[in-house]
């Protein structure tokens, strides 16, 4: 068995367009007719220059090669061009291949990926979801209201969640750190104080941030949250300063939870070392895939860290997500679009199931699921942007910040 062929699908989801403005999906076919499909998660360059990435990763180092040897094709890009320090985007277009190896090798043995990788720790999965505006909330206005944030909060814990995400603390730019205007510690203390108060102890408060804030800044807002107990304090200094996690830890009695956009286990490594995040929050599309995933579970028991996959893309690197959250002792939960979003869900012909809380693993072969091609081909991205953009424009400490949430600007 070798891989033999390759297709690209990029698909850009309909509004309001939760988990990116465009997904890139893979379709790797081997010489024997088994097929597997994956995602990237595409991230530094724009969706045309991305697939000639993903095109040459698959001609120079895995076209015709066995799918069993993930390991080998892994280090082969690891260390592609002298560096064994690959960066995100070339790990990202490996990570989707690998991902579709997986579902190759579980289709050949007609086995779920859970059962390849240590098989089912997990009947089922927690999960937690950002809080989504409704159809006929102004997007505008629901990032910053915490009244807004409070009733769907209240509505996603009376559907089965114990765990909640929003992201009340300001813009999050290419100028790296800066200091949190006041008005967005008040604004995110008024989100978890009405949050708190609306689902009471019957679900956790994720408190998101995106890499935004120096050390000093980070320390002010995470200590103004600490009296509402939230469950975690994510990623609140550039993912770059990997020794600060630690600064921040130290000061702040909130777990600090961290790994969207790290792309190796050395990263990870580092904060785990010296004491700066203890819940571990991969993204597979970026860290290399589920093998890279499962390594990284390993490494987390010895520092007494948890794992909570990470997923702000499309339904393939979900699935690979659960089969990794499956198989793992140091689970903490895994990330949905509300109990799965209705495109997420059709791309993949609901063959994911969330039920009261819980994600259950798919049974299937491979990663279980049914991807639709014909449906990934009617909603083409023909746009230029990227997946995820940041802010130019600094931190306005004067007029106030209204910022985007989790939707893509209309092109």
């Amino acid at each position: 068995m070798r891989l033999k062929d390759l297709e690209i699908f990029t698909v850009a989801p309909p509004a309001p367009g939760w988990g990116g403005r465009y997904w890139t999906f893979v379709k790797l076919t081997t010489d024997d007719g088994i097929t597997g499909y994956g995602e990237c998660y595409v991230s530094t360059v724009g969706p045309t220059a991305m697939k000639a990435v993903i095109e040459d990763v698959f001609a120079r180092h895995m076209q015709g090669e066995n799918p069993e040897n993930i390991e080998l094709m892994y280090r082969r890009v690891y260390s592609s061009g002298f560096t064994q320090r690959p960066d995100p985007t070339v790990m990202g277009a490996f990570a989707g291949m690998e991902i579709a190896c997986w579902d190759i090798l579980g289709k050949a043995r007609n086995r779920p990926v859970w059962a390849l990788i240590g098989g089912r720790m997990n009947d089922r999965i927690r999960s937690y979801t950002y809080l989504y505006p409704t159809p006929d909330q102004t997007h505008a206005d629901y990032w910053v209201s915490a009244d807004m944030a409070a009733e769907t909060a209240l509505r996603m814990v009376n559907l089965g969640f114990t765990a909640v995400k929003f992201d009340p603390a300001g813009p999050y730019t290419i100028r790296g750190g800066h200091e949190p205007a006041m008005s967005d510690i008040t604004r995110s203390v008024e989100f978890c104080k009405r949050i708190r108060e609306a689902v009471g102890d019957r679900a956790d408060l994720l408190f998101g941030t995106h890499g935004q804030f120096t050390t000093g800044g980070a320390i002010r807002m995470g200590q103004a949250l600490e009296p509402y107990l939230p469950l975690w304090y994510e990623e609140p200094i550039p993912p770059d300063n990997l020794l600060e996690f630690a600064e921040v830890a130290r000061a702040v009695r909130i777990p600090i939870a961290t790994g969207e956009r790290f792309s190796t286990k050395a990263e990870f490594a580092t904060v785990l070392r010296t004491g700066g995040a203890k819940i571990l929050q991969p993204a597979l599309g970026r860290l290399g895939g589920i093998m890279e995933g499962r390594k990284l579970a390993a490494i987390a028991e010895v520092f007494n860290a948890e794992i909570a996959p990470h997923m702000y893309c499309g339904p393939v690197e979900w699935a690979a997500n659960i089969h990794l959250a499956a198989s793992i002792p140091n689970l903490l939960m895994a990330e949905t679009i509300e109990t799965g979003g209705s495109f997420h869900l059709a791309l993949i012909r609901h063959t994911i199931k969330w039920e009261d809380g819980y994600i259950l693993p798919p049974e299937a072969p491979g990663l279980g699921i049914d991807f639709d091609e014909d449906l990934a081909r009617a909603h083409p991205y023909d746009g230029t942007r990227l997946h995820l953009e940041m802010q130019e424009a600094p931190c306005d400490y004067r007029h106030g910040n209204r910022f985007e949430g989790g939707a893509p600007s209309s092109e």
